[in-house]
């Protein structure tokens, strides 16, 4: 299997999960010239980016330990690019997901990081 196809399957199995969770999915695999966020979906009063990680073991470190500060300034700068093309008003509640699937297991981290700022 290849590893984008792998990747989407994983991506589809979060989206179902935090679908479960009451999560609505609005977008997988947003795509823009910043890069791109595996899913977008809303929670309540919120627009959450989730970044999804895959790992088949934690012999190499965790997905969570993926998900480094220039993986964070890219989905920040990928959300500010969404919410710019679709015309969010700049008081919206705005939160950053991570969900990794690591052994067998799906664990997802609400709030897993802060947005940070263009320097």
């Amino acid at each position: 299997m290849n590893n984008r196809k792998q990747g989407n399957d994983f991506e589809k199995l979060a989206a179902n999960y935090l679908k479960e969770q009451g999560m609505e999915i609005i977008k997988q695999n947003f795509y823009c010239k910043m890069g791109e966020v595996d899913i977008i979906a809303k929670d309540g009063c919120y627009l959450v980016f989730v970044e999804v990680k895959y790992r088949k073991s934690t012999s190499k470190g965790s997905g969570f330990e993926a998900v480094n500060f220039n993986k964070m300034r890219k989905i920040s700068r990928v959300a500010d690019y969404y919410l710019y093309s679709h015309r969010f008003s700049e008081d919206i509640n705005v939160r950053f997901d991570v969900v990794v699937i690591e052994e067998g297991h799906l664990k997802h981290l609400k709030n897993a990081f802060e947005y940070i700022p263009v320097c």
